[in-house]
């Protein structure tokens, strides 16, 4: 059950967290540990903390008791942590510090889920305690690494799973169990108590059914982690998003030639039935060359990159390789053989290719692609394991090397009744400003959450955010506006006109004299009612706001405007005394009108 649903019914008194955790359990044993589960919490253990959380303050509980899981990579204090292989497992005396931020918030730990074995592979079947399968044709993948997180969402047992995201592993198995797939920025949530595949890219990511629920449970867990030397937080300003609450917005889509589904009949067409969505809310397509996306792909599996998953793991492999998968082992052992000087060849690489992309972000706001080319049946990947868990990869490798955020996103239902998404993809730290369209996308083309028979439209929105992840609201009257000669200050910050609208009524307006260019004065009388003035409000990235304010000239300022709905952003005014001399256009209502007004020049 979604979280919002859930807690509404805690709440109601129709449901106790008690009650609903006992359910879990019942449903468990029902249908059996394998294959989506590898361990779980003692049945009385988590019972007990429901009971515990029925005497606690509900109202400072976010999560209050919502039923979770975690992907077996991720320790649980008394848990054993097997990442999919039985010779490596130990049992973890402190939780990771993803659990322990969710249990705090009260949510209750279900158990651990099944995985690609050192969460190598993005098939769900590289593990010994069984291959799971989508919850839409046990004859399909579940997708991987992440696949048993993702199936006891999808199947309705827990209401959000973590899994971790290297390659696609948070994203691959939402697109095959129809769910909302996050994989948030590189450092944003912490790692610190998570066996390593690569390090230096490896991300927490979250399985919901809603974008609603992933923003929740990302806000529990993001944040600065000193026990992770990988965490990091945005500065201010990084990651805006000034799109994302406007009225139009661009998104990049491959080249035809780019464009690669390996033979599958359905998804190219419902790719483009997401496009159509977009175009459908506003959005405006952009043709976009992914080369040195995929230039950076082939360095994760094809470069030293592999050399960081030998290394975590490297005494383990040294000894136990033969109780390894043999696909998994053959991957890792591939690492030892990289040199120094691999590394940093393939380094500049990377950093040549990130320069490349900088020139295509300027130009779209999102990146959208089929979060996967195709779906394989289990027969399929064991006939080839290693060529078509490569192609599975084809939209997804390259996101963490480029250090981008990404959400997968359901898009419907083929003909066939396996289901298909996309991923937007943003720069990093942008997963705020993904979120809501990710939500709009979803509700456009999707009708029921996860496997299950329960109806999407039932659950909350995120809706529009009136103010812009990471952005200022600034109201410009005069010079500022659109088509007028200031106005490329904002665009050159990248700001993102939101909307027109008028002052509250009590603003009065002037023309300045000895201005160039002209420019208006905007004063506020208190009591005085006129017809209120055009305004044009913008978003700006917050860190751009300082170099923005340092460049308006006396007698105006930046201040505080109320708007006609009541609202208050900052804005353009100007010392009383300037007014003096200069003439009132008040009852024009607006610079334009007042431009307008005046004689053409030659007349």
């Amino acid at each position: 059950m979604d979280i919002t649903s859930l807690q509404a019914a805690y709440t109601a008194g129709h449901l106790s967290p008690k009650r609903v955790i006992e359910s879990v359990y019942d449903r468990i044993e029902a249908e059996g540990l394998r294959p989506v589960w590898i361990s779980l919490v003692p049945r009385a253990l988590a019972v007990a903390a429901a009971e515990a959380l029925q005497l606690k303050d509900r109202a400072s509980l976010p999560l209050y008791g919502v039923p979770f899981a975690v992907k077996d990579n991720i320790d649980v204090a008394g848990m054993v942590t097997t990442a999919a292989c039985p010779a490596y497992a130990y049992t973890a005396t402190e939780s990771a510090t993803v659990v322990s931020k969710l249990e705090a918030a009260g949510a209750i730990l279900i158990g651990k889920t099944n995985m690609d074995q050192f969460a190598t592979g993005l098939v769900g079947t590289r593990t010994p305690y069984g291959a799971c399968s989508s919850v839409f044709n046990s004859s399909y993948i579940s997708g991987g690494s992440s696949s048993g997180s993702a199936v006891a969402v999808a199947n309705g047992t827990v209401s959000f799973a973590l899994g971790t995201d290297t390659a696609g592993s948070g994203r691959i198995p939402a697109m095959f169990n129809n769910l909302i797939g996050l994989k948030p920025t590189r450092g944003v949530v912490s790692t610190d108590g998570v066996v390593p595949a690569c390090r230096t890219l490896d991300c927490v990511s979250i399985f919901s059914e809603t974008a609603h629920d992933a923003s929740v449970v990302l806000g529990v867990i993001s944040g600065l982690d000193a026990g992770d030397p990988y965490s990091r937080d945005a500065g201010v300003g990084t990651g805006a998003t000034p799109w994302s609450g406007a009225k139009s917005f661009r998104f990049g889509v491959p080249d035809d030639d780019q464009l690669e589904f390996f033979g599958d009949p359905f998804n190219r067409g419902q790719y483009q039935a997401a496009i159509d969505a977009l175009v459908a809310m506003g959005g405006e397509p952009v043709t976009t060359d992914l080369t040195p996306f995929f230039g950076a792909a082939t360095l994760l599996y094809k470069g030293p990159w592999v050399s960081e998953r030998y290394t975590a793991i490297a005494a383990f492999i040294q000894d136990h390789a033969a109780q390894m998968d043999p696909t998994v082992a053959g991957i890792i052992a591939g690492g030892a053989k990289y040199t120094a000087t691999d590394a940093f060849k393939a380094a500049y690489q990377l950093a040549a290719y990130r320069q490349a992309t900088t020139m295509i972000w300027s130009k779209i706001d999102v990146l959208v692609l089929p979060t996967a080319p195709r779906t394989y049946t289990i027969e399929e990947i064991r006939d080839s394991p290693v060529e078509r868990n490569s192609q599975l990869g084809y939209y997804t490798n390259f996101v963490n090397l480029l250090d981008l955020a990404a959400v997968a996103v359901p898009c419907g239902l083929r003909m066939d009744g396996l289901p298909f998404g996309v991923s937007l993809i943003g720069r990093a730290f942008t997963e705020l400003g993904l979120l809501p369209l990710a939500d709009r996308l979803h509700r456009a083309l999707s009708k029921h959450l996860g496997g299950t028979s329960r109806e999407l439209a039932t659950t909350p929105e995120i809706g529009t955010p009136s103010v812009p992840h990471a952005c200022l609201m600034m109201a410009v009257v005069g010079a500022h506006l659109s088509g007028q000669p200031l106005n490329w200050q904002l665009v050159q910050r990248g700001g993102r006109l939101l909307r027109s609208c008028k002052t509250a009524p009590d603003y009065r307006f002037y023309a300045l004299r000895n201005t160039t260019p002209a420019k208006p004065g905007l004063v506020r009388h208190p009591g005085y009612v006129g017809p209120g003035i055009d305004v044009e409000v913008w978003a700006l990235p917050a860190h751009t706001v300082g170099t923005f304010v340092d460049g308006v000239p006396q007698p105006l300022s930046i201040g505080t405007l109320e708007l006609e709905d009541g609202s208050k952003v900052k804005g353009f005014l100007v010392e009383p005394c300037a007014v003096e001399d200069s003439v009132e256009i008040t009852q024009l209502g607006g610079w334009r009108q007042y431009l307008s007004s005046l004689p053409l020049r030659g007349e």
